[in-house]
């Protein structure tokens, strides 16, 4: 791995602790101005401080986000279909020149495994790949599954393991039982986990602590955090979790008094 690539990783996954909490607000590239994003700055702004990376679009970037903010970008290069047509039907939706013009610090795509175009997600996670050696940016794979199948140990397992193999330099997936089967699969290759649709904020602080307690690095979430009735204390409750390995009922508390 070349010094730009690790030194990309590392304002990701802070060397202090070798984990992350990644705000993911690329929603809208599928759902549009979903709730929580309307105005996307607005949601953003007070979160910045408490992120370790921000994962957006390139138009979400420049139309809201300060230039100046001093958080790394992790950029969603993949896209095409809307919540209402078939999901895995993705292409590749920006060029790598585009992302080395933002500074993003990783690229991510969507692999969909199982999925009506499983053959085409791939194909594209492996394109990404090749540019990203070629110019020092790392590849977040994010993991799917087609809509039969179970989020389980096995099917994202098999997922993780094939973006590992075809050369994914973070991996994302969901939390699962048997989760450490999961991260065993992916080798020495970091794993986050996505905090999926909103749950009550004490089950999804749990799902962290179970996360990184499991071998996680970190989170990746989004709706978890912003569409929380206390986005801060809940970011902020996330943090204690993940970097200062806080135990559930103190992050909770730490998202009851704060806002």
């Amino acid at each position: 791995m070349n010094w730009g690539m690790k030194n990309r990783i590392s304002r990701i996954i802070k060397p202090k602790t070798g984990r992350c909490v990644m705000l993911a607000v690329d929603h809208g590239y599928f759902q549009g101005p979903t709730t929580g994003l309307s105005n996307l700055g607005e949601t953003v702004e007070p979160l910045i401080p408490y992120a370790d990376a921000l994962m957006i679009t390139r138009g979400a970037i420049r139309n809201w986000i300060d230039p100046a903010a001093d958080i790394p970008i992790i950029l969603r290069v993949s896209g095409g279909q809307s919540i209402l047509k078939e999901l895995s039907n993705e292409v590749i939706t920006t060029c790598i020149e585009d992302a080395i013009r933002i500074n993003a610090s990783a690229i991510t795509c969507s692999v969909y495994v199982g999925g009506e175009f499983e053959k085409e997600t791939i194909g594209n996670l492996s394109k990404l790949v090749d540019e990203g050696e070629k110019y020092g940016i790392p590849v977040l794979a994010v993991t799917a599954v087609g809509k039969e199948m179970v989020r389980d140990a096995r099917y994202l397992g098999l997922a993780s393991r094939i973006c590992v193999e075809i050369g994914a330099h973070i991996i994302k997936t969901y939390y699962t039982e048997d989760f450490g089967k999961v991260v065993e699969a992916c080798g020495n290759v970091p794993v986050v986990i996505a905090g999926g649709k909103k749950l009550p904020e004490k089950e999804a602080l749990q799902m962290a602590y179970d996360a990184v307690s499991n071998g996680a690095i970190g989170v990746d979430m989004g709706r978890n955090i912003f569409q929380s009735d206390r986005p801060v204390g809940m970011i902020k409750a996330v943090r204690a979790i993940v970097h200062d390995n806080k135990p559930v009922d103190e992050a909770f508390e730490i998202y009851k008094s704060s806002y």
